[in-house]
């Protein structure tokens, strides 16, 4: 079998290739070698000059990459793809073809997995204490041929080890997920996700949460991140070295656990808005002619709001409904602003009350009857979703209008009265981003709760 051993250097940000540096092998002799700067079209940040000694300067005259594309293509041609986190490697080398609309396909193996499974034992598996671990002399780390010289060495060592041949070929099976998955995650972690809906954690190698997210099929989803090219996704997947899971039955009490987790941990690869979300309310108020209106105003300014939404259009949207059921008149909802009667284009159900046409007093009822309305919205809510088991149903609590949290109970279990579901209760903090997640579920229609 021929194999290429491949590094590169980028520019970081926008990954674009600096250096390139490739060493063909047939598992015993080096045949061939192609290594080059190239000149990526774009600014080297300071701190990657620092790390690699490669500046703009050094690659101004060196070649584009799409003018040593085809010397890449005819040296990696049948050859399989090696690298000390290979995904990295890879992707970058895939990124460039893919500006010049060339499709490149290679297999791949990672000696970073390859030296977890064929020298376990090492406290780190990076390319620069893995070869000082194995007293391989690794000289110019982060340029790109001294990295694929360490490499090569590397390899050949993994090579010698028994039941290598067993090991390569099942990181070469086309269904063997081995050169996808993070460099540092166990095959079997990844094997364990199940295909279910819930939330999952990536972890780093202290064991802290980097990230959590929530799936409707979460073994999907997590690989997904694996493939994903984005500079976050990329960082994200190298740090991670463990991923567990919670499992939710639905997709609506997994965004639930999902916020809770993210405001628990604060991971560093969730971005965890820091602005304050403008709360909009509902208000009632009598004027000097004894008419009742209904209006909106900031949640901050409102003493006693009937109800809570998180932008003005769910508010307005919201307030709209409860007008056009009980026939109230826009001008007085402040729907409509400055008129002397209303003439609204699609709340056309006034009774006159703005033309004196009806009385204050009969006007005032039905506005009455919304607010009750919206009083029995904001109320005892209990919303029934799917279980993590087909014997199970989940539910969801809301008291008052207050998120209480959410909880599992056995299909078959004897349940007189709602209040019993509080002993299967797991408690949770209610919170603005919750509040907005239940809004569109309970209030997306003007109905009262049952």
């Amino acid at each position: 079998m021929i194999y290429t051993i491949i590094d590169v250097e980028t520019t970081g940000k926008g990954n674009r290739i600096t250096e390139i540096s490739i060493f063909k092998y047939d598992g015993v002799i080096v045949i061939d070698e192609f290594t080059t700067l190239i000149n990526p079209e774009s600014y080297i940040p300071s701190h990657i000059t620092a790390l690699t000694g490669i500046d703009d300067e050094l690659v101004a005259n060196a070649p584009v990459f799409e003018a040593v594309a085809n010397d890449i293509l005819s040296i990696t041609e049948d050859a399989v793809f090696v690298a000390h986190n290979v995904n990295f490697d890879y992707n970058a080398i895939q990124s460039e073809f893919k500006r010049l609309g060339i499709d490149f396909k290679r297999k791949k193996l990672c000696t970073i997995r390859l030296s977890r499974k064929l020298l376990p034992g090492y406290k780190s598996y990076s390319l620069g204490k893995l070869c000082k671990s194995l007293k391989i002399n690794l000289v110019d780390r982060h340029r790109a041929r001294g990295d694929a010289e360490a490499t090569i060495v590397l390899f050949e060592l993994l090579l010698k080890q028994p039941n290598a041949d067993q090991v390569f070929k099942d990181f070469l099976n086309k269904n063997s997920r081995e050169a996808t998955l993070p460099p540092n995650l166990p095959k079997e972690v990844f094997e364990s996700l199940p295909e279910k809906a819930g939330i999952y954690f990536f972890k780093n190698k202290k064991g802290d949460v980097i990230y959590v997210g929530k799936a409707i099929n979460i073994k999907k989803r997590v690989l997904s991140h694996f493939y994903s090219k984005t500079k976050k996704s990329l960082e994200m997947v190298r740090e991670t070295r463990d991923i567990d899971f919670d499992i939710s039955g639905s997709e609506l009490v997994a965004l639930l656990m999902e916020d809770a987790a993210i405001k628990h941990h604060f991971p560093i690869f969730n971005q965890v808005s820091k602005r304050t979300i403008q709360s909009h309310a509902i208000f009632s108020y009598e004027d000097r002619n004894g008419i009742m209106h209904l209006a909106i105003n900031k949640g901050r300014l409102v003493n006693n709001p009937l109800i809570t939404f998180f932008n003005v259009r769910d508010t307005r949207s919201y307030l709209e409904k409860i007008c056009s059921k009980y026939n109230l008149c826009p001008k007085y909802c402040h729907l409509q602003e400055s008129v002397p009667y209303c003439s609204h284009f699609s709340i056309t159900d006034c009774k006159g009350v703005c033309k004196n046409e009806e009385s204050s007093f009969d006007y005032n009822q039905r506005v009455l009857e919304a607010i009750n309305d919206i009083s029995i919205n904001q109320q005892d809510v209990l919303l029934k979703e799917k279980g993590r088991t087909t014997n199970e149903d989940a539910f969801i609590m809301i008291k008052g209008g207050v998120y209480l949290g959410y909880g599992f109970v056995n299909k078959e279990e004897l349940l007189n009265h709602n209040d019993d579901l509080t002993n299967y209760l797991i408690p949770q903090k209610d919170n603005i981003d919750i509040q907005k997640i239940l809004k569109t579920r309970i209030y997306g229609s003007v109905t009262s709760a049952k």
